[in-house]
C-alpha cells in the first residue's frame, strides 16, 4: 500500500465521519461542507445538485426525524491522483418526531475529490436494500448489483424510492 493511498483513505474516512456527525446534529452547513460546489447527491428517486441545494434538501429530509444515527461499514476505495471512487455499506437508525422508528440499509456509491486539505463528495448515489422496522420484518428491496469494485452506477442511473413503512 502506498503512502498516497493511506493518506487518501484516512481523509475519506474523515469525510464520512464529518458527514455522519452532520446527520446526527442536523447541521446542514456541516453537510454542505462535505460536498464539492458542483456535487450531485442522488437518493430515494431524487437528485440534488450543488452545495446549496444539498444543504436545503438535507434540512428537508431530516425535518421529520428526531434523531438519526449512521452505522458505516468500511469503505472500498479506488484512489487516483486527487480523485477516488468507492462504496460503503450504511445502516441508518431513525427515530421520527412522531415516535416511530425505522431502519434503512443500503450502499453509497461515491466519487470523491481532494480539495486543498480535505476530501469531499463529488457524487453520492444511494442504493437502497431495506427500509422498514428495525427487526427487519419488511421485504428487502431489489437493488442493482454493479459488480465488484470499482463497479459503479452510471451517472444517469436512477435511485430507488423509499417504501412506506
Amino acid at each position: 500500500m502506498t503512502t498516497d493511498f493511506i493518506k487518501a483513505e484516512s481523509g475519506i474516512r474523515q469525510l464520512y465521519a464529518h458527514f455522519s456527525d452532520a446527520v446526527w446534529r442536523h447541521d446542514a452547513s456541516a453537510c454542505e461542507n462535505c460536498f464539492t460546489e458542483d456535487a450531485r447527491w442522488k437518493l430515494a428517486g431524487m437528485e440534488f445538485i450543488g452545495r446549496t441545494d444539498i444543504g436545503a434538501a438535507f434540512s428537508r429530509l431530516l425535518a421529520d426525524c428526531e434523531r438519526v444515527t449512521l452505522i458505516l461499514g468500511l469503505p472500498v476505495l479506488e484512489v487516483a491522483q486527487g480523485t477516488a471512487t468507492g462504496r460503503i455499506q450504511v445502516t441508518e437508525l431513525t427515530k421520527m418526531v412522531d415516535g416511530t422508528s425505522a431502519m434503512t440499509i443500503g450502499v453509497y456509491y461515491d466519487r470523491y475529490v481532494q480539495e486543498s486539505d480535505r476530501w469531499r463528495f463529488q457524487l453520492r448515489h444511494f442504493g437502497l436494500h431495506y427500509r422498514g422496522p428495525i427487526d427487519m420484518s419488511a421485504a428487502l428491496v431489489e437493488c442493482p448489483d454493479y459488480g465488484p469494485p470499482p463497479g459503479m452506477p452510471a451517472p444517469d442511473e436512477p435511485t430507488l424510492t423509499r417504501r412506506k413503512l
